[in-house]
């Protein structure tokens, strides 16, 4: 991995990375935040790091204050599931991070001063926080992780997707609005294998722009590459918004996924650190899937296109669904 070989740009890199990432029923049983496999993590765990949290970051403080501190227990629970998940995709795919390099990044901590909340992307306030609160070691271990993990696949993770587009005729005026014509139109395109194909027709035809049988290297397109339609098996719709700066949603079915084959195509920048590490992080997608995840419903519900816990169904920021019914030769 190009990153790991340079060793005196490894603390700035590191550290950039931590301070811009962005990266159905709960457990039956009141006492427990999360089930993951064999895993689960108590309601008292992270209780006990919003705690810390208030007591040690001014910035949670004014979070508590302002009747927030849900904030920060849905971003305690989504780091967990990230580093449980990273740790053991790691194992699995023989990614390994060399201790001197942890030892060389916490030999200037990034995270030992407290955030402030005045130069920090209200966005991003909550995740600093429980970086800080959490035993750094492990935060820059999981990060490191995650940027090797997506370094591995990155020359080799493809999609091949038809899709079609919901644009808005009032500027995004109505995000609202905007995101309920795209959950309609993917609900519309799983109804069945030949749903999505006459709904990308009915919309070419319209003039809404669209797509059949785009194929999409990652090392073409590193920042879509961390978003959810490079972490689904094929046949799967999904509905995301690529830019909250543009007002246009797509909706596309994934025809095929490859995370084996070299792609010989032109790069055209050496992705950086927080784009390698929102790939390794997607790229955890199809494992959250194996192992049953299960949230508290008090934390929210997970939502797979943010990889993060959302308020409430109608906060999500995507839409995941599998086409119904068999799938076509």
């Amino acid at each position: 991995m190009r990153i790991m070989g340079r060793p005196r740009a490894l603390v700035a890199v590191l550290a950039a990375c931590l301070l811009l990432a962005g990266c159905g029923s709960g457990p039956s049983q009141v006492t427990t935040a999360l089930y993951l496999g064999d895993r689960h993590v108590s309601v008292d765990e992270v209780q006990g790091l919003i705690d810390k949290a208030v007591q040690e970051q001014p910035a949670a403080r004014q979070l508590a204050q302002q009747h927030k501190a849900d904030m920060l227990g849905r971003e305690i629970v989504r780091q967990m599931i990230v580093h449980q998940m990273v740790t053991q995709t790691a194992q699995m795919d023989g990614v390994v991070v060399d201790p001197a390099q942890i030892s060389q990044v916490m030999a200037q901590d990034p995270l030992a001063a407290p955030v402030s909340a005045t130069n920090t992307d209200a966005s991003q306030l909550a995740q600093q926080i429980v970086y800080r609160v959490r035993d750094h070691r492990e935060v820059v271990s999981d990060q490191l992780l995650l940027q090797s993990l997506g370094a591995q696949y990155f020359d080799k993770l493809t999609v091949t997707f038809d899709y079609t587009s919901v644009v808005s005729d009032d500027g995004g005026a109505n995000p609202v609005s905007m995101r309920e014509k795209a959950f309609a139109k993917a609900q519309q395109m799983a109804a069945d294998p030949a749903a999505a194909a006459k709904v990308i027709q009915a919309d070419s035809a319209s003039g809404q722009q669209t797509g059949v049988g785009e194929k999409v290297p990652a090392v073409q397109a590193p920042d879509l590459a961390g978003m959810v339609l490079f972490g689904v098996e094929p046949g799967t719709v999904v509905a995301f918004q690529p830019s909250s700066a543009q007002p246009v949603w797509i909706v596309a079915v994934v025809r095929a996924r490859d995370l084996t084959t070299p792609q010989a195509v032109d790069q055209t920048s050496e992705p950086t650190s927080t784009q390698l590490a929102a790939i390794g992080q997607r790229l955890l997608q199809t494992y959250l899937q194996q192992a049953g995840l299960k949230v508290n419903p008090r934390y929210g519900v997970w939502d797979p296109a943010g990889l993060a816990l959302a308020p409430s169904e109608a906060e999500t920021t995507g839409l995941v669904l599998p086409v119904k019914g068999p799938a076509q030769p």
